[in-house]
């Protein structure tokens, strides 16, 4: 067996992959065209969930559950287009983590627009500019992200789905010796969840940590000075040409974001693997005891609760609050569709949806 009788055979095997994604773009085609006549949605992360989970159990080689994921959303992406095409805002600037949970959900392919702030991704899907809008909700090293939880409340707007990535950070310059670097750009907050790295590298050099507004801004000025370097996303590093010297340089490869897809108009079907978000508008929260009624009916339907969070009412001068809960299970699951009905007045259902693939 030779090199180039090896490559020869992979060069066959790309050529039948071909042939059989022409076959599945030709069909996804059709399936398009019936959605369209039926005006049915497009994005059906319910779908993609139950033909990943196949794909998984059918594996026995070295493509793992993770790198099928990684090929198919692509093909998932790719498809979607061909159906009908569908613009994305997220949260900028190009580059972020926002950005790359945007492709991780929409593909490469995708019509993406970046905005400068949460509330401007939630009105450009709010007035039909964009289709879905993707936004963080939450880190699990820093915390909730207020904005978004506030405007999940005041807009009346959707979640059609979740994802969570890691958050890795990458060092890029156009240089290969450290010793020549005069300065790094990031993100104030890059710097402190990489400073081991900083610390270990260079530690008694001569070089000045300089804060920028976002780590795609890092990358951008990283790009234009060749005795810089940049703390930022491996998305950024490529959106602007500037080599990787070192990968995954975060203190701890535990840091994840989750986000949020939310759409003007959107139902998913049952997966089995579902979660709910709603807003909880409970009355006489100052009284004793009536949090604790409401959320002992999911305990009494063995229903689990994921997620609470208060938040200030602001509607006067007392201190009254609403709550963002999220659970484990569909709103067409009947203890689900129970409560949801017994306290129709009080809560508003904000979507149910597959928990995250990541």
């Amino acid at each position: 067996m030779t090199l180039e009788s090896l490559r020869t055979q992979i060069d066959s095997i790309d050529n039948q992959m071909l042939t059989l994604l022409n076959q599945r773009m030709e069909v996804v085609r059709q399936v398009g065209e019936l959605k369209k006549s039926n005006k049915s949605v497009i994005y059906r992360p319910e779908r993609e969930k139950q033909i990943l989970d196949r794909l998984h159990g059918l594996t026995n080689g070295l493509m793992t559950p993770a790198a099928i994921d990684a090929i198919y959303l692509q093909i998932f992406a790719v498809s979607r287009n061909l159906e009908m095409p569908e613009r994305v805002a997220y949260l900028g600037p190009e580059g972020s983590f926002t950005h790359q949970a945007a492709e991780s959900r929409f593909g490469a392919m995708s019509d993406y627009i970046a905005l400068p702030n949460i509330r401007s991704v939630f009105e450009s899907v709010e007035t039909g500019r964009c289709r879905f809008g993707v936004v963080p909700i939450e880190n699990n090293q820093e915390g909730i992200v207020n904005e978004t939880i506030d405007l999940l409340n005041e807009k009346d707007l959707l979640i059609a789905a979740e994802a969570q990535i890691p958050v890795h950070f990458t060092f890029a310059t156009q240089t290969d010796v450290l010793s020549e670097i005069t300065h790094i750009y990031s993100k104030d907050i890059a710097f402190g969840q990489c400073s081991k790295f900083l610390r270990d590298y260079f530690d008694g050099h001569q070089v000045e940590l300089v804060p920028v507004e976002s780590t795609s801004k890092a990358a951008k000025l990283a790009a234009q000075q060749p005795r810089a370097a940049a703390i930022c996303s491996n998305i950024a590093s490529k959106l602007f040409g500037v080599p990787v010297l070192f990968d995954n340089i975060e203190d701890t490869d535990l840091n994840r974001t989750r986000f949020l897809v939310m759409a003007k108009d959107f139902t998913n079907q049952k997966s089995g693997q579902d979660k709910t978000t709603i807003v909880a508008r409970l009355p006489d929260t100052n009284k004793p005891g009536v949090l604790a009624q409401f959320l002992q009916e999911f305990d009494a339907r063995n229903i689990n609760l994921t997620k609470i969070e208060s938040r200030p009412l602001r509607d006067g001068a007392t201190f009254r609050y609403w709550f963002l809960i999220e659970f484990e299970g569909h709103a067409n699951d009947p203890g689900v569709e129970e409560i949801l009905q017994h306290h129709a007045a009080d809560v508003k259902w904000l979507g149910s949806y597959v928990r995250s693939l990541g």
